[in-house]
C-alpha cells in the first residue's frame, strides 16, 4: 500500500498539526506494512523534524510558477502529482483535500480536528471563518472517508454538514514517544536549573491565547503561594495575563517559557505537580494526553472533548470558575497520596492512546476504503 500525505504542516508546524502529522507518519512506518509514504511538501524545512525511514520520499512542486505559488499548488494542482505518483490512498491530515481530487480515482481520507472556527467564531477573523469553512465542506462532502480525533468532533461534523454517521471513523491521537520515558534525577535537575523552576509548580502547556484560558489559573493562585509555568508562544491576550499579574503583584509566581526543546518539555511534566488545562474549546487536548504519560495530575475542563482525553480519574471544572480550579489545586498540592493515586490511574487510562493501537485504527481506516 502506498500512501500520500498533505505534509506542509508536518515540515513547517511546530505545535498541534505538526506534532499531528510527525507521529502519524512516524508510527506508520514503526506499526503497519504499509510500502511506501509520500510526503507532499511545499518546500523545503529549515529544521529536520521528520521521522526518518526508507520508505518515506517527498514531493515538492515540480516547476517554477508553483514553487513560488506553492500555497495555490498545494490547493489546485497537487492533484497532479498525485496522479503522476498514483498512490492508493491520499491523507489530507489538516482538515482538506485538493480541488478535483475526487475525480482523479485516487482514494481519499480527511482528518478533521475540530470546528472552532463554527462553533466559536470569536476566536477567528471573518476571513478565516469563511475559508475553514468552505475547506472543512468541500472535503468532507469529497472525501472517500473521514477521521475524526474524537468523539466531541465527529459530534460537530454531523451537526454542521449532511455527512452520514457511517463515513466518520474517530481514531484518538497519541503522543510523541518523549513523554512516555522516564528520566534520571540527574536529567530532571539540569532541566530545574536551566529553566529556574521552583519544587512544586502547576504547569501549563500550550500557545497563550484567549480560547486557551490561562488567566483562570493565574487568577486561581491569586492569593496562594502556589508557582505557575506557562509554556507557549505569546498571542495578543497573553498581555492580559501579564497585566493581571503585575496588578496582583504575583511575578514571582508565573514563570514564562517558550522555544523549550521537546526533550526538555517532557521532563518538566515530569517536575511538574500539577497539569492544568482550563481550555475553552479543543478538537482533542494533546497536553492532557502528554500529562497522564508523564505521571502528573490533570485538571481540565467539563465537557466538550476533554473527559475523552483526560478519563474518569482527571479533576474537571467550569471553564470560567476560579475558586473551583484554586480549591482543586490546593487540593492536590495538599494530598501527595491523592496526587499519586491519580497518577496511577491516569498512565492507565493513558494506554489506549498507545502508538500501537493508533496505528491500527489508522491502518484498518485505510483497507477499509480500498476493498
Amino acid at each position: 500500500m502506498i500512501v500520500g500525505f498533505d505534509a506542509k504542516r508536518i515540515f513547517h508546524n511546530n505545535t498541534g498539526l505538526g506534532n499531528y502529522g510527525r507521529d502519524l507518519v512516524r508510527i506508520i512506518c514503526q506499526h503497519t506494512d504499509i510500502n511506501k509514504l509520500i510526503l507532499y511538501n511545499t518546500k523545503p524545512s529549515n529544521k529536520d523534524r521528520v521521522f526518518k525511514s526508507p520508505l518515506i520520499s517527498v514531493v515538492y512542486p515540480n516547476s517554477w510558477l508553483w514553487k513560488k505559488f506553492s500555497s495555490i499548488w498545494r490547493v489546485c494542482a497537487l492533484k497532479n502529482s498525485i496522479i503522476n505518483d498514483n498512490p492508493n490512498i491520499y491523507h489530507g491530515i489538516t482538515g482538506e483535500i485538493p480541488l478535483g481530487l475526487h475525480k482523479t480515482g485516487v482514494k481519499s481520507i480527511v482528518t478533521i480536528h475540530d470546528l472552532i472556527f463554527i462553533t466559536h467564531p470569536q476566536y477567528y477573523s471573518a476571513i478565516n471563518r469563511f475559508i475553514y469553512t468552505l475547506k472543512f465542506k468541500y472535503a468532507v462532502k469529497n472525501a472517500t472517508k473521514i477521521i475524526a480525533i474524537s468523539e466531541q468532533t465527529k459530534k460537530d461534523i454531523l451537526k454542521y454538514s449532511n455527512i452520514s454517521s457511517d463515513k466518520i471513523t474517530v481514531v484518538y491521537q497519541g503522543c510523541n514517544s518523549v513523554f512516555k520515558k522516564e528520566y534520571s534525577t540527574s536529567e530532571k535537575e539540569k532541566v530545574k536549573v536551566k529553566y529556574n523552576l521552583p519544587n512544586q509548580f502547576i504547569l501549563n502547556v500550550g500557545t497563550i491565547q484567549e480560547r486557551k484560558n490561562a488567566l483562570l489559573i493565574v487568577k486561581a493562585i491569586n492569593g496562594t503561594k502556589n508557582k505557575l509555568v506557562l509554556i507557549g508562544n505569546e498571542e495578543g491576550h497573553a498581555k492580559k495575563i501579564r497585566e493581571f499579574i503585575t496588578e496582583h503583584n504575583l511575578e514571582d509566581q508565573v514563570y514564562f517559557l517558550k522555544n523549550v526543546e521537546l526533550k526538555e518539555l517532557s521532563i518538566i511534566y515530569q517536575l511538574a505537580t500539577v497539569f492544568c488545562y482550563p481550555s475553552l474549546c479543543e478538537g482533542f487536548g494533546i497536553p492532557i494526553i502528554e500529562a497522564l504519560y508523564s505521571k502528573t495530575p490533570v485538571i481540565t475542563t467539563m465537557g466538550n472533548c476533554f473527559p475523552e482525553a483526560g478519563g474518569p480519574h482527571s479533576l474537571y471544572i467550569e471553564p470560567n470558575d476560579s475558586d473551583d480550579l484554586k480549591i482543586k489545586i490546593n487540593f492536590l498540592f495538599s494530598n501527595p497520596n491523592e496526587r499519586e493515586s491519580i497518577t496511577k490511574k491516569g498512565l492507565e487510562y493513558a494506554q489506549k492512546f498507545n502508538d500501537d493501537i493508533t496505528a491500527n485504527s489508522i491502518y484498518n481506516v485505510y483497507k477499509s476504503i480500498l476493498k
